[in-house]
């Protein structure tokens, strides 16, 4: 309300209104002027309120009401605007704060998301906060981080990249290698000798040494069937569900190659029953693999010698029939094979045992294949002491009477039981061969014969059996048998009880050959004993030079 002492004297009027605060600016001027109304515009609010109770109102849709005074005001809720009395379409509506770039309220990185209500502001990865211009905005927390990822990155590309590159090195060295042993191990030649032969004859196969690795676990500890002086042998199962045995050797001599590929060739011909058949060899390896018919009942020297649970009790029909199918094995090798093999380390313990004890000469590692116009070969001495040739000990000259001594050897065994070198026997008969033929001169057959074979019903074959023996360990090889006739003898004994003596007066033949035999072995034994030699089953080292002074 302003006075009016200073307005004209014409006009005694004076009026007062209403205006909001800070709507109007006060003017001096304004108190002359007749038509201030009309020419100044002042802006005036009125509020208003519903009356009512305030827990029942009237506000519409996404809207909330506001008590005031005496009643209420109705207003959108946010993220809505509209009028808060009406419901629908027409009352309040979402915002949508994205729609338009002036209006969004997200920073310029950020993602803007409207919703029902509000909109949502999501920062980009690598980025933190809350997005909006009024708020934190979007940050950068892992720059580090993503230079460490990318340089880790680059650095895991360089050793994958790497690591390929080994690998196919690698597998190039391995080729090369393989190739290099194929080579040294006469495969070459093997493969030309497997292609000269005629179409349907056996041929040695080639195995990879991948197929043998896979065939025994590459080379299982609990695949091994057993050990030796010149390797290991694996059980293995081929891929076609051929059960073999898998020589794995120690060493080889490369002058040897040739001679090695000619005898696995001729090796893979022998087709006899009672001789293990060799199926082929591997080359790739430092030393040659050898792939045999897998024999499942274990060797003979386990089940004569071995009191173990899963030894066989092996009768005295059972053991004359597997000397008769040794014998018959050996004597195929001497004579029937397309060229003579000596064997050269006949024992029990190469004597396996198969379905129905069918025995199969097995470990040809030191054989050797003898020209058809020759009868001895000069070799290194090699053996297994107990078994060893006297005669070939002293002269290093390798004949088929050499595996006629060891086979005797054999026979003593499957008499007696005994091993072939014991020392639960005295020193002087520590030697199964001297200790047989001494007590064939002195004892009655009954007190040395084993007692599980021992009947009066077959004492007659026992007998035989013992002659045959005592002739097969005689000291000059000229004077025993063949294995051929020593086959046919067993034979005849199997059917009739008895063999053909020949007559002669033998004591004075024996005496000679016992003081011998006595001198023999005092000399291997004092050989033997500066030697690796451990036990009766130990063959004699691949390099073994004995000096024929030691025998003689």
């Amino acid at each position: 309300m302003f006075g009016y002492a200073n307005v004209s004297t014409f006009n005694n009027c004076s009026y007062a209104f209403v205006v909001e605060r800070g709507g109007y600016v006060f003017d001096q001027h304004h108190l002359s002027m007749m038509d201030f109304p009309r020419r100044v515009s002042i802006s005036m609010r009125l509020n208003w309120v519903i009356p009512g109770d305030f827990s029942f109102t009237l506000c519409g849709d996404n809207s909330y009401s506001l008590p005031l005074f005496h009643g209420y005001l109705c207003n959108c809720s946010h993220g809505y605007s509209g009028n808060p009395y009406l419901n629908g379409s027409h009352g309040c509506q979402d915002i949508d704060e994205c729609q338009h770039p002036q209006t969004n309220p997200c920073v310029s990185s950020a993602r803007c998301r409207n919703r029902v209500p509000g909109y949502k502001c999501e920062c980009p990865f690598g980025s933190r906060g809350d997005g909006t211009r009024a708020g934190s905005g979007c940050k950068k927390i892992f720059q580090i981080v993503e230079a460490i990822l990318g340089t880790g990155m680059g650095i895991g590309a360089i050793l994958i990249c790497g690591l390929w590159f080994y690998f196919v090195l690698r597998n190039r060295a391995l080729i090369k290698l393989k190739e290099q042993y194929f080579r040294q191990n006469g495969g070459l030649l093997l493969k030309q000798q497997v292609s000269n032969r005629e179409a349907g004859a056996d041929c040695a196969r080639i195995f990879s040494n991948e197929e043998l690795e896979k065939a025994t676990h590459k080379y299982d500890e609990c695949r091994i069937l057993g050990t030796g002086g010149y390797g290991t042998v694996y059980k293995g199962v081929l891929e076609d569900g051929t059960v073999v045995a898998i020589k794995k050797s120690r060493v080889m001599d490369r002058m040897q190659i040739d001679q090695f590929i000619n005898e696995v060739v001729i090796l893979t011909q022998i087709n006899h029953r009672n001789v293990v058949k060799l199926l082929g060899c591997c080359l790739e390896t430092e030393v040659p693999l050898l792939v045999y018919e897998f024999i499942p009942n274990g060797t003979l020297y386990s089940h004569l010698h071995e009191k173990s649970p899963s030894s066989l009790r092996i009768t005295w029909s059972d053991r004359l029939h597997i000397a008769i199918e040794t014998a018959e094995a050996l004597a195929y090798l001497h004579s029937a094979a397309s060229m003579p093999v000596f064997h050269r380390d006949v024992k029990s313990s190469n004597i396996l045992l198969g379905d129905n004890l069918t025995a199969k000469v097995s470990d040809f590692g030191i054989s050797r294949l003898v020209p058809l116009d020759q009868t001895q070969v000069p070799t290194l001495v090699q053996g297994t002491f107990g078994y060893l040739d006297p005669e070939y000990f002293q002269t290093s000259q390798l004949t088929s009477k050499s595996d006629v001594y060891s086979f005797g050897v054999v026979l003593v065994e499957l008499l007696t039981g005994h091993k072939p070198v014991s020392t639960e026997r005295s020193r002087e008969d520590s030697n199964l061969a001297m200790y047989f033929l001494s007590s064939l001169k002195c004892k009655d057959l009954r007190e040395f014969i084993d007692r599980d074979v021992m009947r009066e019903d077959n004492l007659e074959q026992l007998k035989s059996v013992a002659e045959l023996a005592r002739k097969c360990l005689l000291l000059r090889g000229d004077k025993r048998p063949s294995m051929k006739e020593v086959a046919q003898e067993l034979v005849l004994i199997a059917s009739f009880g008895r063999c053909h003596h020949d007559g002669g007066d033998h004591e004075v033949e024996e005496q000679e050959e016992f003081d011998h035999l006595l001198t023999f072995d005092k000399s291997l034994s004092s050989s033997l004993s500066s030697s690796s030699i451990l036990g009766p089953q130990e063959s004699l080292p691949h390099a073994l030079s004995v000096t024929l002074d030691l025998a003689r």
